[in-house]
């Protein structure tokens, strides 16, 4: 693993096609999908949180929040579908749960939504199965699912109720269905005909009305379940926009009035007050609830046109995705269909209601199509990015921020910042272009003629600057601005280039598979590598600038040398799409085509080791590390920039040898420094003038401020005096009132006790005759009972019963007097606590008097305490403000005295600029007499104005009817054009066929000139022996005339022999020996020649050998075969040769014997037969000669061209 990696530090993009994109956490904070994870965007601290994506899944699909806002469900898109839960409470986005749909098949849901009390979650599966899956996610159980529809209606919006959580709606094309939870099943409420709806979105208003928007711009009301109404808007001139009303018809009158809007109602969002949608392109509208089925249409809201361009006007077509709404209901942020982020605030909606609104930025305009160019300079932190949406656009990458953006009318795609900071080139369609970069603006400065310019890069010295044109590199001198060199060299489109640290070297790569290192002062190649088989995407420098490293399409990356692979890291099944070397040369990032980012160890390892991260969504197209090694950028076609931070293990940054200081230069240029110039000066003038005023207006103030002062003075000292008399007056009654209350009090108590003394006196005096009357009846008691007992004894015997009835009687009277003595008794602890509470009462009650009149009196006392202090700050404060204008005014004396010397010093000027003005009043007639005159020619020319629009109008009509024909007939060039580029391909392989021709022939004629050469000789010496025989001829002639005379016929043959018969030693025989040694040598000399020249051919193939890959073993077994078949067929030749030599040998014996012949046999003449067989010898020596020369050629031509 690598002990370097790049952490995500911040991104500037949006995911576009993601369901529900944006989210509010809180009034500050905004959750949204970009690149392969989701971003928590806090907009007071411009900071980030990134919340990663599962390295399974490839995207997000859909979002949802909580209505706590507490949590956050993600659905990726993979194999198998997942939702995860994040929380986002947690600093670092900790995953919650992993919810997957079970044993559905389903590769992901296309969208998801939390109940209101963030128990439960749904989602709703993509084609084919579209089944819905209903969550407990807390404890990751499914609870029920439900097939919703087919693949021929798909669904677009699920959602919960807001006041159930079993209660659930589905809405899509074709699709409006209620759905309630009961007993652990998923059962449909209610069906409403909609087949010939295509419903894109939802909104819950109350516990049983929905909200629903159509593709053809119709708010329809769902009421428990059935459509019942559409909510229509009576958008007439004649009526104000107060006087807005919202009409609610029925289903019926409302397919009458069918078609009148065509613009797709994308979103719908309820809150409070009422709900919000989208109207068309680039525009939503408030609505606010009136009566129960009433709204009015209160205000419209839309995207302002960009200054600079036609990058977010209505008329593109950018509509509105998703819509949020913060929770104290202030700002409504919505995301649109080109990845744009805009908010505005509410709040303002409902004060400024004659005011039209606008959206505004969140942060600043993202890229709405994937981004082509990326590039960083030395002194300034910026980074530039172009875009095939046609625009520009400077980041600061350390402030987060937009320094520039501009849109062109061309796609930009490749663009280039000179190490300054202050130029930037951009690579168009048609041009390429220099261009300054000024304070707001992004200026053109110098246009060249490189069309289609995909890569380009400014030197690190910023003298010279590269464009690449198909195959070709143009290098440019950045200050005269010329064309220094043209690197030819590429088959295919070159892809990728960059220079060394001296701007010595240049190294490209392109599609062609060559991998080549230039040397940018002579403009010739130094090292070259090329691998048919793969198509090169990327290429950079290693530390040492010694080695080159690639990555391209055989899923590998590459480091080479001297036009040799030292090192290859395999990939897996991402190919590697982009890489950048760190300046410190301790590690390699490389981008993939899945959006994945590897940071890979250097010198690179043999194995797959290396540290991945989940980055973009998209195939990354540029990387660039900036040179202090703090940060890498990214971009990718899915429109994102992200700025990462390189780390090391420990998650502590990289200390960078070098100590870079930003630089704060920008470019003006000199009309805008005059006009900023000229409208400083007028502002100081306003200035002085707005000084003098206020100087004026100070003294005015003053005036009327002493004046005032006085008044107020006077006034306090009288209320002063006024509020101290009533002090004393107040602080008198006070005393009195205290002694009224002491007195009171007092007679109250005495009377209180001499109340309760009263009533204890009476109780007692009631106690003790109730005592005396219980004594009365006590002895009574004993009276009756000594009687009683006296009439029993008497009566004891007969009169049992009348005694047990007495005693009964009696025993009853007892406790009835009991009863009597216990009640009284009662009675009288009652009376007596009675008068207790009666006394309490009494003097709580004074109590609560005197505490009243006691507060009374203290709440007057501090408030005229209060008053005194306020009176004594007031004073203090008018004393301290007179003394301040004293000084002020004694200033203002001074300045008066001083004001009266410029007064007289301007009073003496004044008669000099009479003078002035009488002529300036002289020029000013003359002036006037020249303005009547020119408003006489003013209206000549508004007239010729006037028909000069008109003819401007007919111009436009003729214009606009000739660039349709132009288009058509641009339409036309292109299809030339390629045709003309498809005859130029042929005529290439027909130039390199003629060439080989060419070759071939003057190979094949020099041949031809060596056998004329030897023809010729063979025809001298057939000539020269042709001669010799009419010679000998001619002498046996003569010596047959001698035939009778033996000796002279002895003597003529002697003569005969000893003038065609040379000696051994004589110069003669010696010329025709070497001679025939001669040729023996030369043909020897050409066999020995053509074996060099073959093997010489065979070493060199044996290098090349040698110097390829390991991977190409087929070639070498191919190499390996004709390397046989090619040693078998010079064996052959040598064998040939062989044969050739024995036959010389053969032919110089037969020579030798046919001279010792002539020795023998001088008088045997030469026959015509032994001439005829040597000149067949001869022939056949010639002929295998010749055999065997083109059987040479032909193989070192087929070794030359292998």
């Amino acid at each position: 693993m690598a002990s370097i990696s790049a952490q995500a530090h911040f991104m500037l993009g949006l995911r576009t096609g993601v369901s529900n994109n944006l989210n509010f956490v809180d009034e500050h904070t905004l959750v949204y999908a970009t690149g392969s994870s989701c971003v928590c965007l806090n907009r007071v601290q411009r900071s980030q949180r990134f919340f990663p994506g599962s390295e399974k899944s490839s995207s997000v699909r859909a979002m949802a929040v909580s209505a706590s806002r507490r949590f956050l469900a993600v659905s990726e898109c993979g194999e198998s579908a997942c939702v995860t839960v994040f929380d986002l409470q947690h600093e670092q986005g900790r995953k919650k749960k992993h919810l997957s749909a079970g044993d559905i098949h389903a590769q992901e849901f296309v969208c998801v939504a939390f109940s209101h009390d963030s128990k439960y979650l749904i989602g709703q599966t993509g084609a084919p199965e579209w089944m819905l899956v209903f969550w407990l996610w807390e404890k990751n159980k499914v609870l029920a699912s439900m097939k919703t529809t087919t693949s021929s209606n798909p669904v677009n919006q699920v959602s919960f109720s807001p006041h159930s959580n079993t209660q659930l709606c589905v809405s899509g094309s074709g699709v409006f269905k209620l759905l309630r939870l009961s007993e652990g099943v998923l059962k449909q409420t209610s069906t409403a005909k909609v087949e010939n709806l295509n419903l894109l979105c939802h909104a819950w208003v109350s516990d049983d009305r929905l909200i629903a928007g159509t593709d053809t711009g119709r708010l329809l009301v769902s009421e428990s379940g059935d459509i019942r109404r559409e909510i229509r808007m009576t958008s007439r001139e004649e009526q104000s926009q107060t006087d807005r009303q919202v009409k609610v018809m029925r289903l019926k009158e409302a397919e009458a009035l069918e078609g009148l809007s065509s613009c797709p109602i994308t979103a719908v969002l309820s809150y409070s007050k009422g709900f919000v949608c989208s109207t068309g392109p680039g525009t939503a509208c408030l609505f606010e609830k009136m009566e129960q089925d009433s709204y009015r249409r209160s205000r419209e809201i839309q995207i302002p046109p960009d200054p600079q361009g036609d990058l977010l006007t209505p008329a593109d077509g950018q509509e509105i995705h998703s819509m949020c709404m913060s929770p104290a209901e202030e700002t409504l942020a919505i995301s649109t269909t080109r990845g744009q982020l805009l908010s505005v605030i509410v709040s303002a909606a409902d004060m400024n209601k004659e005011q039209q609104l606008h959206f505004d930025f969140v942060c600043q305009p993202f890229h709405s199509s994937p981004i082509t160019g990326l590039s960083v300079c030395f002194r300034k932190p910026l980074v530039a990015t172009c875009s095939l949406d046609r625009s520009v656009h400077i980041w600061n990458y350390e402030t987060k921020e937009l320094d520039l953006s501009k849109q062109f009318q061309e796609e930009a795609h490749s663009v280039a910042l000179h190490p300054t900071g202050l130029f930037v080139l951009v690579g168009f369609s048609d041009k390429l272009r220099l261009m300054n970069l000024l304070v707001d603006d992004i200026r053109v400065f110098q246009e060249f003629t490189v069309r289609s310019c995909r890569e380009c890069a400014f030197s690190h010295g910023g003298h010279m600057f590269a464009a690449v044109s198909g195959n070709m590199i143009h290098v440019y001198s950045f200050i005269s601005c010329e064309n220094v060199l043209n690197l030819k060299g590429h088959s295919g489109k070159v892809r990728s280039i960059e220079w060394s640290l001296d701007d010595s070297r240049l190294v490209s790569c392109g599609m062609d598979g060559a991998v080549y290192e230039w040397n940018t002062r002579t403009g010739k190649r130094e090292s070259e590598s090329v691998l048919e088989s793969c198509s090169f995407t990327g290429v950079a420098f290693s530390l040492d600038y010694k080695s080159a490293l690639a990555v391209g399409s055989d899923l590998t990356l590459k480091e080479i040398q001297d036009g040799q692979v030292l090192r290859e890291v395999p990939a897996d099944q991402d190919a590697h799409t982009a890489l950048a070397v760190s300046h410190s040369g301790r590690v390699v990032f490389t981008g993939t085509s899945s959006g994945a980012i590897r940071a890979i160890k250097y010198p690179l390892p043999s194995q797959r080791d290396w540290f991945q991260q989940r980055a973009h969504s998209g195939t990354i197209t540029k990387m660039v590390i900036t040179y202090d090694d703090q940060f890498l950028l990214s971009v990718s076609e899915d429109n994102c920039l992200l700025v990462s931070k390189i780390i090391d293990k420990d998650g502590r940054g990289l200390k960078s040898n070098r100590q870079i200081v930003h630089a704060e230069e920008i470019l003006v240029t000199k009309a805008e420094l005059e006009e900023k110039n000229q409208s400083m000066m007028e502002l100081k003038m306003r200035l002085e003038e707005l000084q003098m005023e206020h100087e004026y207006r100070l003294r005015l103030k003053d005036v009327n401020y002493n004046e005032k002062i006085k008044e107020l003075s006077d006034k306090f000292q009288k209320e002063i005096k006024s509020l101290k008399t009533t002090q004393q007056a107040m602080t008198v009654e006070m005393e009195t009132c205290k002694r009224d209350g002491e007195k009171n009090s007092a007679d109250l108590a005495k009377t209180h006790v001499k109340q309760l003394k009263d009533l204890e006196r009476s109780f007692n005096q009631k106690l003790i005759l109730e005592h005396e009357k219980f004594q009365d009846l006590q002895e009574n008691l004993q009276k009756m009972e000594e009687d009683y007992q006296k009439q029993l004894r008497s009566v004891e015997e007969g009169k049992m019963q009348a005694l047990a009835e007495a005693a009964h009687t009696h025993e009853e009277k007892l406790q009835e007097k009991t009863q009597l003595l216990a009640q009284s008794q009662k009675e009288a602890e009652l009376k007596i606590s009675v008068l207790n509470e009666v006394i309490k009462q009494m003097e709580e009650d004074e109590e609560l008097k005197l505490n009243a009149v006691q507060i009374k009196y203290e709440k007057k006392l501090q408030f005229e305490k209060q008053i005194n202090l306020n009176l004594k700050r007031e004073t203090d404060s008018m004393k301290y403000e007179m003394k301040c204008l004293e000084a002020k005014v004694r200033d203002q004396s001074a300045d008066m005295y001083r004001l009266q010397r410029e007064r007289q010093d301007l009073l003496d000027l004044i008669p000099a600029l009479e003078g002035d003005i009488k002529e300036l009043n002289m020029q000013i007639w003359g002036h006037r007499q020249t303005i009547e005159n020119k408003d006489i020619t003013m209206s000549d020319l508004k007239e010729k104005i006037q028909q000069l629009e008109k003819l401007k109008f007919i111009y436009e009509f003729q214009l606009n009817e000739f660039k349709k024909q132009t288009e058509t007939q641009k339409e036309e060039i292109k299809e030339q054009r390629e045709m003309t580029m498809k005859l130029k391909d042929d005529l290439q392989q027909t130039d390199k066929s003629n060439t080989q021709l060419k070759i071939s022939n003057s190979d094949l004629s020099l041949k031809v000139k060596a056998k004329d050469k030897e023809s010729f000789k063979n025809l001298q010496k057939v000539k020269h022996l042709e001669l010799r025989l009419s010679r000998i001829y001619s002498d046996l002639h003569t010596c047959v005339g001698y035939i009778q005379d033996p000796r002279k016929l002895k003597d003529a043959i002697k003569m005969m022999y000893a003038h065609h018969v040379p000696e051994p030693g004589s110069v003669e025989r010696d010329n025709d020996d070497v001679e025939e040694e001669d040729d023996e040598d030369e043909a020897l000399k050409t066999l020995t020649d053509q074996r060099d020249q073959l093997e010489k051919t065979v070493d060199s193939l044996k290098r090349k050998l040698d110097k390829s890959d390991a991977e190409h073993s087929k070639v070498y077994e191919k190499m390996k075969k004709e390397k046989a078949t090619m040693l078998t067929a010079n064996n052959q030749l040598l064998k040939e040769l062989f044969l050739i030599r024995t036959q010389v040998k053969d032919y110089k014996n037969e020579l030798s014997w046919l001279n010792w012949s002539r020795k023998c046999r001088p008088q045997h003449p030469r026959t015509e037969e032994d001439v005829q067989k040597s000149a067949k010898q001869r022939s056949q020596l010639s002929e295998s000669t010749t055999a065997v020369l083109p059987k040479l050629d032909l193989q070192r031509n087929q070794l030359t061209l292998k």
